[in-house]
């Protein structure tokens, strides 16, 4: 049997943030000196993390609040920069990938063309998925109304359609599934699984245990930016739902 193909490749990651933190000083100190001067600190929020994603994989990352799992999705799209360490793809990931060109102002119809038109399909194109895209989001009666009419769970749903009208090779989802009824979670699992079959790759970020063990292959723990368990979905969801009640050790 060879080994599975490695479609992303993440060696000895490291990744910083820089806070700048007003000085103890009172204002009229500061004022006294001329001007108040902010002190800067680096942050570290991603540790040392090495790790491969393979194809026809679902990888979970789980972890508290500020472990770096969203931090490390962005440095695998390229978004944040590596203070050192690598990341190698076989092709760019796509980190539901529309948000940053859809406007609020627009109505949801206008905003899948334009959000097709960035995934780099032609109006032609767009428009005759339209309506797919429509009803995988469940949008039907309010496509035409202004996006920022939305509620966040709507808003959360037109993306992932958008996002996963063309399947990408190598597909990052963060916390984008924890939004909506039961139909729009099983029309997720479908698409993820269209990525898998095609080959593809997943990594999903998000706090539900239920999602990470029902989609799942394989699931990174990480904690203050540092990888602390890998392994089975339900060996490492088991430990680490055990050591996050409060009078665990």
């Amino acid at each position: 049997m060879s080994d599975p193909t490695v479609t992303v490749e993440v060696r000895d990651a490291h990744v910083s943030y820089r806070v700048y933190e007003e000085p103890a000083m009172g204002v009229k100190q500061g004022f006294a000196r001329g001007r108040l001067r902010r002190e800067s600190r680096l942050i570290p929020a991603v540790q040392g993390v090495t790790l491969d994603l393979y194809e026809s994989e679902t990888l979970g990352l789980i972890g508290p609040n500020g472990a770096g799992k969203s931090t490390l999705l962005s440095a695998m799209t390229g978004l944040l920069p590596l203070r050192s360490g690598s990341i190698r793809g076989r092709s760019r990931p796509s980190l539901l990938g529309v948000s940053s060109v859809l406007r609020p102002a627009l109505s949801g119809r206008r905003n899948i063309l334009i959000g097709g038109l960035a995934l780099g399909f032609t109006r032609v194109e767009v428009e005759c998925r339209m309506d797919e895209i429509i009803d995988f989001a469940g949008l039907r009666e309010a496509i035409d109304r202004p996006m920022r009419t939305y509620s966040s769970g709507m808003r959360a749903r037109l993306r992932f359609a958008i996002a996963t009208a063309r399947i990408p090779e190598i597909l990052l989802i963060d916390e984008a599934l924890t939004v909506g009824d039961e139909e729009f979670r099983r029309l997720a699992a479908e698409r993820i699984d269209d990525v898998r079959s095609a080959s593809g790759s997943v990594v999903l970020v998000t706090h539900n245990m239920n999602e990470i063990q029902r989609f799942c292959d394989r699931v990174v723990w990480l904690d203050k930016g540092r990888i602390r368990a890998v392994g089975e979905p339900s060996e490492i969801v088991e430990t680490y739902v055990t050591s996050s009640r409060p009078n665990s050790a």
